[in-house]
């Protein structure tokens, strides 16, 4: 068999591979910083309750360029998570409750589009660990995202916010009492 006889058969077989990896919608790999800056961008909007914020305003407070943070904020209105005000008195606000969004909708809002994360080298089809290797590791990640969803959606932006604020209480009675 000529190289370029194997080259297509391995882009094959990896564009097959990863055709099955996009039936999974969101994976262990894709908790990432997206989802951390999203988590604290809501909590930021559900302390503000009421008020608008403006992408500037979120992104000086989380240290980042607002283009970042208006990427993330248009992904979370997406999903029903958040909503804008242009012109006059704009800027972005919970769509919900506080305690109505939870960490695994945020997960999902942040994996929107992206595939499971596995290596794309071909093993070699003779491989007794290769042939099955794949499949068997798209299914862990698979049993892993549902056990892992199912924690995250009993946690929600206004646990996490009342969990920061207790921690800035005690962390201003700590440096309090030391003075």
């Amino acid at each position: 068999m000529g190289w370029n006889c194997i080259r297509r058969k391995k882009s094959y077989e990896y564009a097959k591979f990863s055709e099955m990896c996009h039936l999974h919608h969101a994976s262990l790999m894709q908790m990432n910083s997206r989802f951390s800056l999203a988590v604290h961008v809501l909590c930021l909007l559900a302390s503000a309750s009421e008020e608008r914020l403006t992408s500037e305003y979120i992104a000086t407070s989380i240290g980042t360029n607002a283009v970042v943070i208006r990427r993330l904020l248009a992904k979370l209105r997406r999903f029903g998570l958040v909503t804008s005000k242009s012109a006059g008195g704009g800027g972005w606000m919970l769509a919900q409750p506080a305690a109505d969004i939870t960490l695994d909708q945020v997960r999902q809002a942040m994996a929107e589009g992206e595939a499971a994360k596995i290596h794309k080298n071909s093993p070699h089809p003779a491989c007794p660990v290769g042939k099955g290797v794949r499949q068997t590791l798209i299914d862990l990640y698979h049993q892993a995202d549902v056990a892992l969803d199912r924690e995250l959606a009993g946690i929600s932006i206004a646990g996490i916010l009342a969990s920061v604020l207790k921690q800035e209480t005690a962390l201003t009675s700590l440096v309090q009492s030391v003075s």
